[in-house]
């Protein structure tokens, strides 16, 4: 997301004070909420009510996405764990 979110920014000549990088969303999230910065987060964390706890959204974009991968072996997901897996991310993150 990092490249997407630094050329959006690019685009509307923001040039932000970058006081932080984190790949870990929960330590992301804990510096956030000190309350000394903003930090981007996926408008999917929205529809989680218990992850927006203590948050406040300031914007939002359809410019920025992140993309989310699923790698197998098969063409065909077969295994019964995988597929759960997979149908419930479709079904929950993108309705």
């Amino acid at each position: 997301m990092q490249r997407s979110l630094e050329f959006w920014f690019e685009t509307k000549a923001v040039r932000p004070m970058i006081i932080g990088e984190f790949e870990d969303y929960a330590l992301l999230r804990a510096f956030g909420e000190m309350g000394t910065a903003i930090f981007p987060m996926p408008s999917v964390f929205e529809k989680q009510p218990e992850r927006l706890r203590g948050l406040a959204t300031i914007g939002h974009t359809e410019k920025v996405r992140m993309h989310f991968y699923a790698i197998s072996a098969e063409r065909k997901l077969q295994h019964p764990a995988v597929v759960a897996i997979s149908n419930a991310a479709r079904r929950e993150l993108f309705r």
